[in-house]
């Protein structure tokens, strides 16, 4: 939530622009140069965008954001108290006209951009990234945003919008970025209009914030209006992505395992054949065919040749935590990889198991304040899908990670493969990796590309990759 300048402009220009119901108070030819939703950050000509959140209401640092210089204000009601000087942009509720308000504040960026955007509950980043390659190999000049890019999966508007900007300014022409179910239930995409939406599948994520499937799903069709999209690709394997199809509003196209020959899966690459052409990309795991797929079709729409779309799929970039292979001379397999929802997890072992030369051991935690009823689940996947299961410590946040451990041990089935627990992830990761015979598989699942930990609201360094590097390391020297 960061300040950001912008060409100055007028109240009424912005609020005219952004065609949302608005009340002004005040001198509606102010000025503004600046536009915030933090106090903290206001400076002289700003205006403070007051968004009531769960924490803390924006309404109560408007005296604070005066103090600091702010010309105008946008809030939900009248305020008696404030300074005739400082304008009120009165509308019913903030968060739903942010969107707008941002984009009309940067002067509509995302209109002069080819706007690709991704949701669903995985894949989300891989379909982005290869995408951006395809679009490259296109001749585009491409700006992926996401996991990989902030601390969060889609920013808040004023930052979006913000970056939108940026790319425009800078000469880029076509932005994929990743939309998250939170982003569209806080309206953070108003604003936009994307020419292609994605949706990779739904699974079960997001319920401690959304309470049931049905809201999550809900949160995810709003990109598929005519309002926020222009086209719409859907994964025809996702029942949710089927449902979506049959009520689609929009032009709408589907991909599909069913759409590909010869598919061949390796911890390194996958390859396949897709309406005649002969696609390879470095990405590992059966996960990055349908994800391939996925950006694929997206880029068919927007017009990217096959052979394009041949080359673009071949420079493929390994994507940081997403089936991410660790080398060693250690002669076993060690993936790296973010899965940490049960559909996730589910299709990860069922990859690694297809690929796996020897036995397959899993490493894994669940998230603290997070969506409880997937802990149990995600134990009885890992105990029917892995022979070794070692259940860790995942972000516990403000939770005992002894009592998440327990919570996912709680849905083990015994006598399918062996179970323990060790809550220290390091040591978890450590003991799987030493322990491995040749030939065996180790995925450590949950975390992928983060480098921290966060216990009881303190971030400690504690990077996966590096993490089983080093192990595979110590193990390499001790068999010299």
């Amino acid at each position: 939530m960061s300040r950001h300048s912008v060409s100055p402009l007028t109240v009424d220009s912005l609020v005219m622009h952004a065609d949302i119901p608005a009340t002004i108070v005040g001198n509606k030819n102010t000025v503004f140069s600046g536009i915030t939703q933090d106090s903290r950050n206001v400076e002289p000509g700003d205006i403070l965008c007051c968004v009531r959140g769960e924490s803390f209401d924006g309404h109560h640092f408007i005296s604070e954001a005066i103090e600091r210089g702010a010309v105008a204000v946008l809030v939900d009601h009248i305020d008696e108290s404030i300074e005739s000087s400082v304008v009120q942009i009165v509308v019913p509720n903030v968060r739903e006209v942010l969107g707008r308000i941002a984009s009309s504040a940067f002067r509509h960026p995302a209109s002069s951009l080819k706007m690709v955007g991704i949701t669903g509950t995985n894949g989300k980043t891989t379909t982005a990234s290869i995408l951006g390659s395809l679009l490259t190999s296109h001749g585009g000049s491409v700006h992926v945003m996401g996991t990989l890019t902030g601390v969060r999966t889609t920013p808040e508007s004023i930052d979006l919008h913000a970056e939108l900007r940026r790319c425009v300014d800078s000469g880029i022409d076509h932005v994929v970025m990743e939309v998250s179910s939170h982003a569209l239930e806080h309206h953070r995409v108003d604003g936009i209009v994307f020419d292609v939406a994605i949706f990779t599948n739904l699974g079960h994520d997001h319920l401690d914030f959304h309470g049931t499937m049905e809201n999550y799903f809900a949160a995810k069709k709003r990109l598929f209006s005519s309002e926020q999209s222009r086209v719409a690709v859907v994964n025809g394997d996702d029942p949710y992505g089927i449902q979506l199809q049959m009520e689609s509003v929009i032009p709408t196209s589907s991909y599909s395992v069913s759409n590909v020959d010869n598919v061949v899966v390796t911890a390194a690459q996958v390859s396949f054949t897709w309406k005649g052409l002969d696609v390879r990309i470095p990405l590992g795991g059966t996960f990055a065919v349908i994800n391939a797929l996925a950006a694929i079709t997206a880029a068919h729409e927007l017009g990217v040749s096959d052979e394009r779309i041949v080359s673009g799929c071949a420079s493929v970039q390994t994507v940081p935590g997403r089936f991410e292979s660790v080398p060693n001379s250690a002669d076993i397999d060690v993936v790296i990889d973010f899965a940490h929802t049960p559909e996730a997890l589910k299709g990860l072992l069922i990859s690694a198991r297809q690929i796996s030369r020897g036995g397959l051991i899993v490493v894994f935690g669940c998230g603290g304040d997070r969506d409880h009823e997937k802990r149990p689940l995600m134990g009885d996947i890992a105990s029917r899908g892995a022979d070794i299961v070692i259940i860790t410590s995942d972000n516990p946040r403000s939770e005992d990670p002894e009592h998440i451990v327990a919570e996912v041990v709680s849905g083990v089935v015994v006598n399918h493969s062996t179970v323990s627990s060790i809550v220290n992830r390091e040591k978890a990761i450590e003991s799987a990796i030493l322990g491995a015979k040749r030939g065996d598989m180790v995925v450590v699942a949950g975390k992928g590309h983060e480098t921290t930990q966060e216990i009881i609201g303190v971030m400690t360094p504690s990077s996966d990759v590096a993490i089983a590097a080093g192990v595979l390391r110590r193990r390499e020297e001790k068999t010299k």
